[in-house]
């Protein structure tokens, strides 16, 4: 499917030009990384390098589902304002879930399908999503963004895990927000004494039954005979990859679904954009067993896959919570991104935040029922917050 054509009428301020591209080696790719280096809230999923790879392997294609179209704006050549859209046939690997509101169309005789996301594929990361030099610029980007909908006729736009600046934009544009709970560890005690010395530290700030537990699940592990290397970057060698990829794909398969990205995904992050990474092996004899994957963008670590050939007891809160959380300590990371979901992961500190979401729907009666979903759906999302932030891991003062 070719790119769609501009608007007869284009959107933007005077002086300025709004360029769509269908493939992300059209891309600058250094003046698309520029900018984002310059936002307050980027992540490695975001880098040119990561949405070429979704592309060019296959996992984000229209054959999948996913049809990429990336806006440029542009004044004077310089590049102001940039972002990545996909046109959308399903609702999968979104994490901010609409079957509702496509049945509902389906029920009216409408279509939902095709819809625009802006969003990084497979990856509940929130995150900077208009890359902007300032406001203004974003703000034109997104009117463009909405005027290209309009003229291509699609039933609406979704700006998903967006940073506060693009929710701000989204809303002043008349958008809807949506909330969601996500659960995030933050590496700083809870009494203000700043970072964590190890992770002794940690569990002596948890209260006793979480410390113990925690204990009790770590012993497990080490008693199975399990051991972990720890490889970032460029260590990662290919038989790593090869060996994460097993992982990865079993957990999918286990679920009777099949992986979201392709080996080729994986061998281009290897060798296009190795940096981020860093993997965690469990061996057991000297042989591999299970991994998780993390990536990591300044002070912020993310927890992304994981898998297991084998079952131990436990495995999986040591390789996906235990293990990185006691990397970013020794490395000084300050935060790491459970994903999406998982009140289980609040026994292992990671504390509930609000992750947040807009819309735009293209029909005004469906708009005004959305509207009043989502009045619905986020006071009880509030409720939510206040009652799990009401069950903290950590002791009390005294």
């Amino acid at each position: 499917m070719p790119p769609p054509r501009l608007p007869a009428q284009e959107p933007t301020a005077p002086a300025c030009e709004l360029h769509l591209a269908g493939d992300a080696d059209e891309l600058d790719a250094a003046a698309w990384d520029a900018l984002l280096a310059t936002q307050r809230q980027p992540t490695p999923f975001m880098r040119h390098a990561y949405l070429a790879a979704l592309q060019a392997s296959g996992s984000a294609t229209p054959r999948s589902g996913w049809t990429p179209v990336y806006f440029t704006l542009r004044r004077g050549g310089a590049l102001r304002a940039a972002c990545a859209l996909y046109l959308k046939t399903h609702s999968r690997g979104e994490y901010v879930f609409d079957w509702g509101w496509a049945d509902a169309y389906a029920r009216h005789g409408l279509a939902y399908y095709p819809k625009a996301v802006l969003a990084v594929p497979f990856t509940p990361v929130p995150g900077t999503r208009l890359l902007a030099t300032d406001e203004a610029a974003r703000a034109t980007l997104l009117q463009g963004l909405l005027a290209w909908a309009r003229e291509q006729e699609l039933s609406s736009l979704h700006l998903l895990f967006g940073a506060d600046e693009d929710l701000a934009a989204a809303q002043a544009a008349g958008l809807l927000l949506r909330h969601t709970v996500q659960f995030h560890w933050r590496n700083a005690r809870p009494d203000g004494g700043g970072a964590f010395a190890d992770f002794a530290d940690f569990l002596a700030s948890l209260s006793q039954d979480k410390r113990k537990k925690i204990r009790q699940e770590r012993r497990r592990v080490q008693e199975a005979g399990v051991t972990f290397r720890v490889l970032r970057g460029r260590e990662i060698g290919a038989p790593d990859w090869t060996f994460f990829y097993r992982c990865y794909e079993r957990t999918y398969l286990e679920h009777g679904n099949a992986p979201y990205l392709t080996p080729d995904f994986f061998a281009r992050m290897a060798r296009e954009l190795p940096e981020p990474w860093v993997l965690f092996i469990a061996e057991r004899a000297g042989t591999p067993i299970a991994a998780s994957l993390v990536a990591v963008e300044g002070q912020v670590a993310y927890g992304r896959y994981w898998g297991a050939l084998e079952r131990v007891d436990c495995l999986h809160f040591e390789a996906c919570y235990y293990q990185p959380l006691q990397w970013c300590i020794a490395q000084g990371v300050q935060r790491f991104e459970g994903g999406a979901q998982g009140e289980h992961k609040m026994a292992r500190a990671l504390l509930p935040v609000q992750a947040s979401s807009a819309h735009w729907l293209a029909h005004p009666a469906f708009a005004d029922a959305v509207e009043r979903f989502l009045e619905r759906e986020g006071a009880a999302v509030e409720g939510y917050l206040q009652e799990l932030q009401g069950r903290s891991p950590f002791r009390r003062p005294g």
